[in-house]
């Protein structure tokens, strides 16, 4: 189970730097659906994971290509910071199952997708 945990950070880093969709979208349905992690574990699993690598080294290479908009930026680390409180709060309510925690993020994956498929 290590060399596959250590796999699936590795591939949803690569994926995250290529395309800023943030581990989370990889890491979090492999956890569930082929690790048999409950939602909720793997979400809370999954921020731990993230809370320092995450853009540390993409950063520098997007600032030195000259694809980093610093002034956004700063303004979405605002919004996630207060964002991912709320959000952490609400999905560890007792009346939110893992189960529905499960579908939502599938249906907010399917929308996505379907978004990007047909822009």
């Amino acid at each position: 189970m290590i060399a596959q945990v250590l796999m699936l950070g590795l591939v949803a880093g690569i994926l995250g730097g290529m395309f800023g969709i943030g581990g989370g979208a990889i890491m979090v349905p492999v956890m569930v659906l082929a690790f048999g992690i409950d939602q909720k574990m793997a979400t809370g699993t999954s921020l731990l994971a993230q809370l320092l690598p995450v853009g540390m080294l993409g950063i520098g290479v997007y600032y030195k290509e000259g694809n980093l908009d610093w002034r956004k930026g700063m303004l979405l680390a605002a919004g996630l910071l207060v964002g991912n409180l709320l959000g952490a709060v609400l999905a560890n309510q007792p009346w939110i199952s893992p189960q529905a925690m499960r579908k939502g993020y599938g249906v907010l994956l399917l929308l996505v997708g379907a978004r990007y498929l047909w822009l």
